[in-house]
């Protein structure tokens, strides 16, 4: 059975911002290492939580600087088996990280109880394998299997929402929203596009999404997103459909370059963040039914601030 989401319908009229790319901040701001990426990690280190609880505290002020709602999410991208294995975690310790990333969010939340409209909490799937590589062995029985796993204590949790981050083939985000639909949780699906204006294992944008409705039927996800992708490579992806009442929102990275080229850095890129806030005011006045709003690799509590800007400058996102 599909679980009663905390999220408004699209058209609501309500706009959600999401925390931008914690990571890359906490890595390239910060200092901290991410073995894998993983961020749940250093719950264990003192110094890093204080890091971290400002960084969302400052996204968090955004939102209630411009009266917007938040999908607060980011440490456990990482926290399921396979990786959990690599990082060294037993199953328990996992599900405990798993527990403790929710909870930490919960904790900077009681803050803006009173200042943001509807703050809710949530818990992220990544990826069984690397985001950038085709993953052409994982089946949708295999992946809602192994995403059950994750979603089994996210539920315990009492997440308001799960979003499936950074995923760029059908099988496993039908396997993903399968799970998701069993156990209770509700799911929404963020693709990534490449260079190609694809998605890595080939489908294009629409195709991708009518395939993944198709496959899991009743048990498909809430709404779609992307992420992880420039408004260069996923604005040529946006075909005309009804395909696209699926899709309710955009996490974009902050720089125009290519993915694999910007991991090899070694440091943050900011793009231009009164330029990404154009693009999508743009992108809410000719899909009005977009509502959820963020950042991922490179963006920060400017970013944010610089997309409520071009929200409210549009008129359409508030009353």
């Amino acid at each position: 059975m599909t679980a009663q989401s905390h999220i408004p319908p699209a058209g609501s009229g309500e706009i959600f911002l999401t925390e931008g790319g914690s990571e890359t901040e906490i890595m390239y701001r910060h200092g901290f290492e991410l073995p894998e990426f993983a961020m749940f990690p250093l719950l264990e280190n003192p110094r890093a939580v204080s890091a971290m609880r400002g960084i969302f505290s400052q996204q968090l002020d955004v939102a209630a600087e411009y009266g917007l709602s938040f999908m607060l999410s980011g440490l456990d991208y990482r926290a399921s088996p396979d990786w959990g294995r690599k990082l060294g975690f037993s199953p328990s310790a996992l599900a405990d990280a798993n527990l403790a990333s929710i909870e930490f969010l919960r904790d900077i939340a009681k803050s803006y109880k009173d200042q943001i409209p509807n703050l809710l909490i949530g818990g992220i799937l990544g990826p069984r394998g690397d985001a950038y590589s085709l993953n052409r062995e994982i089946t949708a029985d295999s992946a809602e299997d192994y995403h059950a796993v994750q979603l089994e204590t996210l539920k315990a949790a009492n997440v308001d929402f799960a979003c499936a981050m950074t995923f760029n083939n059908v099988a496993e985000s039908v396997g993903a929203a399968r799970a998701a639909a069993r156990i209770g949780v509700p799911l929404s699906v963020s693709l990534t596009l490449d260079s190609t204006c694809k998605l890595k294992s080939g489908p294009s944008l629409p195709d991708a999404i009518t395939e993944i409705d198709a496959q899991a039927g009743d048990r498909a996800p809430d709404f779609y997103l992307l992420n992880c992708s420039h408004p260069l490579e996923y604005e040529p992806a946006l075909e005309k459909g009804d395909w696209i009442s699926r899709l309710r929102g955009v996490r974009p990275n902050a720089s125009k370059m290519e993915k694999i080229a910007l991991c090899k850095l070694g440091h943050i890129e900011d793009g231009d963040p009164a330029e990404l806030g154009s693009q999508l005011r743009s992108l809410s006045s000719r899909y009005p039914h977009m509502d959820i709003f963020g950042g991922c690799c490179g963006t920060g509590h400017s970013h944010l601030r610089e997309i409520a800007r071009a929200l409210k400058s549009n008129g359409q996102a508030f009353s």
